[in-house]
């Protein structure tokens, strides 16, 4: 059974549009050397094995042929053989996810040629929408002034790509560009390939995972990477390219660009389920950030020292430089004596050597450093004057202001980190520091009540109620011992009390309450933060306090919520102190998987909608923070629709969203693609913030219809996932959940707690599991029904008007069709066979909801083919489909010998950690 119409069409018909030509040269030239690599490695027959296997897969799919000829060569296969021939196929998805995405770098340098017209999507683009759509220079400056876009990286279970692979992959690329265009000469080409050969030779010898399960300073690296070798890089680049659109749309009218790009990290501060994280990570994080961005700023200023040779004899320069410099050299005799005597009468020079000298004693904590990066930002500002000053803006001006927008970017603390922490441990914190056992039981208006009387306008409120608590925490004989919950919270507020006059107010992003539920939560972390000692200068708390919505009930209360703490008086001095600026971060994993995707987005939706207008209101400016996932189950998916579907006014020049899995080495994993994500993100805030969408009249009815469509859809998927009795066995059975909650590939528990049932589950490991046996059933369970209830009820003429006019639910439907192309029920069929008697039960009918949801979504969009706009995506997925599909079959041949052996962490379990990786890099998906 195979249910893909996205295969309809055979392999050997695709006729490649001109453009793609060179992907098709790319693709067959890696795909040659991957196959003499394999002859090479492991043997001529090994490499016929494959190719037969591969010729096998596409015979299944474009004659029909029945899976038992695919899946009886696979049977019983000895376990490294079976292991060879996964990571051969997986060898061939990197050779095709590579010139794919170099592809992407060409077709832009394909639009930028042209020269016709800019590249859709981009800030030249937007820009001059905007114009046309009346948008003045004085608008503009206005929301560039205070526009902020910042991708926060997060460390997640399922995060599987290992550095040492990530920089052979970076080779690869470079090589591939190089020849971008075709322009090597025979020679060069040669040259080329053989880099090309030593990095996939190299990644062939190299194990995919650990032989440890990474420890959150291995976390840190692997984020880093993308932080200090790419986007470092890359953020000068994106300020030129978007002053360059400016002076193109607006010429000399153009506002001038402040820094509006940020990036944020969870890692080493996400300590939601994660016992690893605590005091001494956050401090270890922000030391380890410090240490990369300073030694990547003293490497710029070598470069630039080998730049700037000027003559103090040829030009003139700034005497307050000069002064400076002076002043550096009596401060650093050492560094000072180490400047060669031919270079004494070149002042630039000199001057980088020196200002290098004080951000060696910056890292190393010297009183000579700087306190802040606003002293280095001075300095090259002093030097960036002279420069223009003095007829040097030809003559190294452009280098040093690139060093300028890292320094404002990037300040001493490289990537702002995020503080997250479940709300019940701060109840229980409470309930130790309080004597109250009863504590976390009590209703939340009480809790609330008690809190602010602690708490008090100054907090004088604190000493009185909390016995023994003093500004430094808790002492005395009854003090909380070493393993308690409330020393390990008090810690953490500790530790940002004493991190930010070091590493400075941008250090720390919002302190993000998980499983927030009532304004109790929020006012609990004020509390706990002035108990600590952590407050500022003014004395309030120096944090944003981000209560996160994660489950559809918490969705739908969220405006109760922020309504209670809008309206209470020690938040609004918190918020007063904090610029009249609530943060509100918005979870798409646990709604999707609480109640479907359809009741999850609409959920969503309605509570931008709701949290706008109340914050308008309050006089509150409002910045929700997206906690989007990979997949299309966790809020994944195209950021540049789902910005421009998003509720009038809920943008408002802002945009702040995870970034995680294999969307972090997909989106910037290379320079130019990272810029091109960049652009894109940049031009859907300009555009949805200053022109959204006009009032639309049709948009009560639609509310009305996509309300019911999300009450049937949800009502369906949580009859199957959470009440029909013996779900979670067949689930357990027809997934390799097993497998995966023993990955050895993220520091972060799998599961909340030890129970074993979906609620506990964590939402990552639940969307891995079902794209792992090919079913994407999260993305899609409940949509068919709650599709076909609309069609019913409203006929199917206004429902695909709904799908085709308003973006919600046009980019809901198109997203829905990608995970249905990417489904094999055929394959699917298998995996449920592994749970007995229970595929009887169960795949019956989620088979039927499958169909369901894929005729009503091709009849709602007059097809008969998914994915029928969208040629690329489809070749995409039916390129890699013949290597996924084999890799499938010997997953699930190998998960009923691992689990007939009890799950043995043997050389079988080993074997089966390679076929999750192979299908993840196949479907590009690890949730």
């Amino acid at each position: 059974m195979n249910s893909n119409s996205a295969d309809s069409e055979s392999l050997r018909d695709i006729d490649l549009p001109p453009t793609d030509v060179l992907l098709r040269e790319d693709v067959k030239r890696l795909g040659a050397l991957v196959g003499e690599i394999l002859a090479e490695q492991v043997s001529p027959e090994f490499l016929a094995e494959v190719e037969a296997l591969r010729v096998a897969a596409i015979r299944r799919r474009e004659a029909g042929a029945p899976i038992e000829a695919l899946s009886d060569r696979l049977q019983a296969l000895p376990l490294d053989r079976a292991e060879l021939l996964v990571r051969a196929f997986a060898a061939y998805f990197q050779a095709v996810n590579l010139a794919e995405r170099v592809h992407r770098i060409r077709r832009r340098r394909d639009y930028q040629r042209q020269g016709a017209s800019p590249q859709p999507g981009g800030l030249e683009a937007s820009l001059r929408q905007l114009k046309a759509e009346g948008v003045d220079a004085a608008t503009l400056s206005a929301l560039v002034g205070r526009m902020r876009v910042e991708p926060v990286f997060t460390a997640h279970p399922t995060e599987a790509v290992r550095r040492a692979l990530l920089e052979k992959e970076s080779e690869v690329v470079r090589c591939l560009v190089e020849d971008i265009d075709r322009n090597l000469t025979p020679q060069e080409r040669r040259a080329d390939l053989e880099r090309m050969r030593l990095a996939l030779t190299a990644s062939w010898q190299t194990d995919e995972t650990p032989p440890e399960k990474p420890s959150v300073a291995d976390e840190f690296e692997h984020v880093a990477f993308y932080l200090s070798d790419v986007l470092y890089r890359v953020l000068p680049v994106f300020h030129e390219v978007f002053e360059d659109a400016l002076q193109a749309v607006y010429g000399d009218d153009a506002p001038p660009l402040p820094p509006l790009l940020g990036f944020g990290s969870w890692v080493g501060g996400d300590m939601d389920g994660n016992p690893n994280v605590g005091a001494a990570t956050i401090e270890a994080t922000l030391s380890g950030q410090r240490a990369l961005v300073l030694a990547n700023y003293r490497r710029d200023l070598a470069r630039l020292g080998e730049l700037l040779s000027q003559s103090a004899g040829r030009v003139d320069v700034a005497p307050a430089l000069v002064r400076r410099g002076d002043e550096y050299a009596r401060r650093f005799p050492k560094a000072a004596e180490k400047i060669k005597a031919r270079h004494a009468d070149m002042p630039y020079r000199r001057f980088a050597a020196l200002v290098s000298a004080r951000l060696a004693a910056t890292a190393q904590d010297k009183r000579e450093g700087y306190d802040d990066a606003s002293g280095f930002l001075d300095d090259l500002r002093l030097m960036e004057a002279s420069l223009a000053a003095h007829r040097g803006e030809h003559a190294g001006g452009f280098a040093v202001r690139r060093l300028r927008r890292r320094a404002e970017a990037f300040g001493f603390h490289l990537a702002t980190l995020d503080l997250r922490q479940e709300s019940t441990q701060h109840d229980l914190a409470l309930a130790e520091l309080l004597g109250d056992d009863g504590w976390p039981e009590r209703a939340w208006e009480d809790r609330a009540a008690r809190l602010r009387q602690m708490i008090g306008v100054g907090g004088s409120g604190l000493k009185a109620l909390l016995q023994g608590a003093t500004v430094g925490g808790p002492s005395g004989p009854s003090a909380p011992t070493g393993d308690a919950v409330s020393t390990r919270v008090l810690d953490v507020f500790r530790t940002v009390a004493d991190a930010l006059p070091r590493y400075g107010t941008r250090a720390f992003g919002p302190y993000i309450i998980s499983m927030s539920r009532s304004a109790a939560d929020a006012l609990a972390v004020l509390a706990l933060a002035r108990i600590a000692g952590c407050v500022g200068d003014d004395g309030a708390v120096p944090l944003d306090v981000a209560p996160l919505f994660e489950t559809v009930d918490d969705l739908q209360a969220a405006a109760d919520t922020l309504r209670s703490l809008f309206a209470d008086p020690v938040y609004r001095a918190h918020l007063h102190a904090r610029g009249e600026r609530q943060v509100v971060m918005l979870g798409y994993s646990d709604s999707a998987k609480d109640g479907g995707l359809v009741a999850s987005r609409w959920a969503l939706q309605q509570t931008q909608v709701q949290l706008t207008a109340l914050a308008a209101e309050a006089g509150v400016r409002i910045a929700f923070f997206h906690g989007r996932g990979g997949s299309l189950s966790r809020g994944g998916g195209k950021t540049e629709r789902a910005v421009i579907a998003a509720p009038r006014g809920s943008v408002d020049g802002s945009l702040r969203l995870t970034e995680q899995g294999e969307v972090i080495h997909r989106k910037y994993g290379i320079r130019a693609i990272a810029l091109r994500n960049l652009e894109q993100m940049s031009g859907a805030v300009l555009r949805a913030s200053l022109r959204p969408r006009a009032p639309e009249p049709r948009e009560a009815a639609w509310r009305a219809m996509a309300a019911e469509a999300a009450a049937a859809a949800r009502a369906h998927y949580r009859g199957l996932v959470y009440e029909t009795p013996g779900f979670v066995d067949y689930f357990r059975a027809a997934t390799p959940i097993d497998v995966i909650e023993r990955l050895r590939i993220g520091s972060r528990p799998s599961k909340r707690g030890n129970a074993g049932g979906v609620s506990s589950l964590r939402a990552i490991p639940w969307v891995f599991a079902w794209s792992q046996n090919r079913c994407g059933l999260t993305a899609w369970l409940g949509v068919g029904s709650g599709l076909s209830q609309a069609v019913e009820k409203h006929g199917r003429d206004a429902v695909a008007e709904m799908a085709r006019d308003w973006p919600f639910f046009a980019t809901l439907v198109d997203d829905v069709e990608m995970v249905l192309a990417k489904s094999d029920l055929g394959i699917f069929e298998r995996y449920s066979r592994l749970a007995g008697d229970a595929h009887d039960a169960f795949f019956p009918g989620i088979a039927a909801e499958f169909a369901r949801t894929r005729d009503t979504i091709l009849a709602l969009k007059g097809t008969d083919q998914l994915l029928a706009n969208d040629f690329r995506l489809r070749q995409s997925i039916r390129l890699r489909n013949p290597y996924v599909d084999p890799i499938s079959l010997l997953q699930v041949d190998l998960l009923a010998h691992w689990r007939g052996a009890g799950r043995p962490e043997d050389a079988l379990f080993h074997a089966l950690v390679t076929t999750v990786n192979g299908i993840a890099a196949g479907v590009q998906n690890t949730g």
